[in-house]
């Protein structure tokens, strides 16, 4: 249900706990179900919704509240939006697909992982 990875000034533990989950519900207006497709499936998100899924899963993960704020608020405005949107599908991946944090060392082609393609197709066309 974890996923670590490096955010802002080193590498961070980042979950989707229950009491997270209800306030990324309350925060979006939607459901985790609606949320998770419309972030993870068909890239169809608010920026608010990346944003939200990064902090709560900043505190979900053992960060305060409070610095959970300052590191979105230092690191994500000047933040390309495709980093961005690929960290928040590995956070919900994380606790949609991985509930033992099982998989996380795994080929993208192996655990299918969304993030995992764009982030293969992000570096072909970085690397152009």
């Amino acid at each position: 249900m974890k996923h670590v990875a490096y955010f802002g000034d080193g590498e961070k533990t980042f979950a989707l706990t229950m009491p997270m989950i209800a306030e990324l519900e309350r925060k979006t207006g939607v459901g985790i179900g609606a949320l998770y497709q419309r972030v993870a499936l068909t890239l169809q998100f608010h920026v608010g919704d990346v944003i939200e899924i990064i902090r709560l899963g900043l505190i979900g993960g053992g960060t305060s509240p409070t610095e959970a704020q300052s590191l979105i608020d230092a690191y994500t405005p000047e933040q390309p939006l495709i980093p961005l949107a690929m960290l928040a599908v590995d956070i919900l991946n994380a606790r949609w697909n991985e509930p033992n944090g099982e998989g996380q060392d795994e080929e993208p082609a192996a655990t299918g992982e969304l993030a995992a393609a764009i982030k293969a197709a992000y570096a072909d066309v970085s690397d152009v």
